[in-house]
């Protein structure tokens, strides 16, 4: 009896990392796709984009599920508690960023004049930087790795700098071109959505490193 538990809880452990894991990865694929819509001015893309955030919501909703069964049934502690309470606040971090992908996807319809834009030659790279610490943190929450888990919060600055970057070019293109104002608005917008999706990306790994070693990355690596 005590093998079989022992085995049915592992069993939900394993389905609960692969929840997270197809979540992260839809939500990373959903960032991608989203910028791309937006150079490129595809909306049939971004369309995608924000259907595939139901897939992502209803995926959150079955780890929350999944999370409440093991604690009521399995009562699980130390170690194995901490990595149930980490997996339901990576969730609900995971769909906010499937959220961001959606927000930025709704916004392709809304960009005139997309050449005239010196932005969006940067928000690409800005978001290759956020999605891969999405796929960088995903990869720390699988292998347990707080050494990987503290890069991704690192990588963060990165992102944030091209933030100021960017929003410094757009205002100034909002000033000296006034009839360009609502688009630029809008990218300052998708900019916005970029930073938050690093900022997600960096919950996650303070919260995989606790997962993994009991305490929080020491202060001074946290996002301020």
């Amino acid at each position: 009896m005590m093998e079989h538990t022992v085995r049915a809880f592992e069993d939900d452990i394993t389905r609960l990392r692969g929840l997270i894991a197809e979540m992260g990865g839809l939500s990373e694929v959903s960032v991608q796709e989203a910028l791309d819509a937006m150079v490129n001015g595809n909306e049939q893309l971004a369309e995608q984009v924000i259907e595939r955030d139901k897939r992502i919501d209803a995926l959150e909703m079955e780890v929350d599920r999944l999370a409440v069964r093991i604690i009521a049934l399995r009562a699980p502690m130390a170690d194995d508690l901490r990595e149930v309470i980490a997996a339901l606040k990576i969730a609900g971090v995971v769909e906010r960023i499937g959220d961001y992908a959606k927000n930025i996807a709704k916004r392709v319809g809304k960009i005139e004049g997309r050449r005239h834009f010196e932005p969006l030659t940067l928000l690409p790279a800005m978001g290759d930087i956020a999605t891969q610490m999405v796929h960088d943190v995903l990869t720390a929450y699988a292998a347990r790795d707080p050494v990987l888990a503290r890069k991704v919060i690192a990588t963060d600055k990165k992102v944030d700098a091209f933030y100021d970057s960017i929003f410094r070019n757009l205002v100034t293109h909002m000033v000296e071109n006034p009839a360009t104002i609502s688009s630029a608005a809008q990218l300052l917008f998708v900019a916005r959505n970029i930073e938050r999706v690093g900022d997600h990306a960096t919950n996650v790994a303070e919260m995989v490193h606790f997962a993994a070693t009991g305490n929080y990355p020491p202060e001074e690596d946290q996002k301020d």
